[in-house]
């Protein structure tokens, strides 16, 4: 795909349409590709919202949430009144999610969220398990990125919940927005939605099952399966 420069000197893409169910993915790859390849060059200033979303015939919500991912991977940043510049033309060594980065969730929430798992099984209530249930059937057939994002966060916080321990839930809520962030990042840029969807399931119905065991080990693959999309995104594979 060939860049043009506008005007202003901002990097716009030559006009285009991209699917509606991945229109974020496709967004942030294609600027992806240029930053890495050198055809946005470091300290190019990206055009306005407006502009990319009129060239890419996208909202400029799906915009947004494209450049957020940028961001996050550390290839751009945002400045506000001046707008959004290419930094870096690798990923970080790290995921910067609002408060917390991606080395702070992966090691702290095995420690929370698979015990509360293992908690959720054996302490659920029936109104507990129903929302439970209802949160991804929901999720299995939400389309738009960003309501699935946020039932994505309200998933994990019904587990926090139905645990009743307060003190996870607690912690839980205080890392929602890292979670909504980190979940955003790797969906758009791992599309890993499905199977996300799947494992969620599995959590649930051990749950339902009342099996300790069975939730805390379907939980430990999730947190498993995200930090391996998470290392792929930062070129760490193993």
């Amino acid at each position: 795909m060939m860049f043009i420069m506008n005007l202003s000197d901002s990097w716009t893409p030559r006009q285009q349409v991209v699917s509606r169910t991945s229109a974020a993915e496709e967004v942030f790859n294609t600027i992806r590709k240029g930053i890495h390849s050198g055809e946005i060059p470091l300290g190019t200033k990206l055009s306005s919202e407006a502009t990319l979303a009129a060239s890419f015939g996208v909202s400029r919500s799906v915009i947004r949430e494209a450049l957020r991912s940028t961001a996050t991977l550390g290839l751009t940043k945002t400045e506000t009144g001046r707008g959004t510049f290419v930094i870096s033309a690798h990923p970080t060594n790290d995921l910067m999610l609002g408060t917390y980065t991606a080395v702070d969730l992966y090691e702290a929430r095995p420690h929370i969220e698979i015990p509360a798992a293992g908690l959720a099984a054996t302490r659920r209530t029936s109104d507990d398990l129903e929302q439970l249930q209802g949160i991804i059937a929901e999720m299995e057939a939400e389309d738009d990125h960003l309501a699935w994002v946020e039932l994505d966060t309200e998933f994990h916080a019904a587990i926090a919940k139905a645990s009743k321990n307060s003190l996870f839930a607690r912690i839980v809520g205080d890392i929602r927005g890292s979670l909504a962030r980190q979940s955003e990042t790797v969906n758009v840029v791992s599309g890993r939605r499905e199977p996300s969807n799947k494992e969620h399931r599995a959590i649930v119905d051990a749950i339902a099952a009342q099996d300790k065991a069975a939730a805390e080990a379907a939980m430990a693959f999730h947190l498993r399966a995200v930090q391996v999309a998470v290392d792929h995104i930062l070129g760490k594979d193993s």
